[in-house]
């Protein structure tokens, strides 16, 4: 998804200039300010596919703004660049309405790619969720809710459930595990991207023909999760 509009709020200017010509060598629209409070007024002025917030900046932080502009109405994707790396900080961040979280030093190439698959998941959010779904063998109805396999009842538990629904309704799409995280388990403290990984295990044993080999539920390594069906 090139031609996107960016909002870059980063108050270290060599960071900024080093993500900002990266970003621009893609196709993209890039727009920088420094402190939160300018972020949160030019995303208020106007419309960004994405935004990407440190952390760490001065006075209004990027948890601050982000919860600011989701509070908004604000829609697009947000993805958090920060120094910290402890597992409660992401969880914060994911909790407020961020997507997908970074920690400095980053390599390039991974930031470029976290970038184009949050712009991708943000350009089909609008598919209508389904209610009923089938692949290979197995029928699902989310109004009951209730899952088959070959015409006997497979039990899920909730998480797996909702997991499985995350998937089905945006698939064809890579969707990280942090952002998983977020849509699933975003009430919950104590979390880790590996919750994402024994849960995908579970729905694999009880759904794929193959789990070791599946055809349905794939990892994109590197990135997260691919529901194909």
């Amino acid at each position: 998804m090139t031609n996107s509009r960016i909002l870059l709020v980063e108050d270290e200017p060599d960071i900024a200039l080093v993500v900002t010509d990266l970003l621009v060598a893609q196709g993209h629209t890039v727009e920088t300010a420094g402190t939160g409070t300018e972020g949160v007024r030019m995303a208020t002025d106007v419309r960004f596919d994405l935004l990407i917030l440190d952390v760490m900046l001065p006075g209004m932080d990027g948890f601050a703004v982000c919860r600011t502009m989701r509070e908004q109405g604000f829609d697009g994707g947000v993805l958090m660049l920060t120094a910290r790396s402890q597992v409660a900080d992401r969880v914060q961040g994911l909790q407020i309405g961020a997507d997908d979280y970074l920690a400095k030093p980053f390599d390039p190439n991974e930031l470029l790619a976290r970038v184009t698959a949050l712009l991708r998941r943000v350009g089909k959010e609008q598919l209508t969720p389904v209610l009923r779904f089938q692949f290979g063998g197995v029928s699902v109805d989310f109004s009951k809710p209730s899952v088959t396999r070959n015409g006997v009842a497979v039990s899920l538990a909730a998480k797996e459930m909702q997991l499985l629904r995350c998937l089905i309704d945006h698939r064809g799409q890579v969707l990280t595990r942090e952002w998983l995280l977020g849509q699933v388990w975003s009430q919950q403290r104590f979390i880790t991207p590996r919750t994402v990984d024994v849960h995908v295990a579970w729905l694999r044993q009880k759904l794929e023909e193959e789990a070791q080999t599946p055809k349905h539920i794939l990892t994109v390594r590197g990135e997260g999760y691919r529901f194909v069906g």
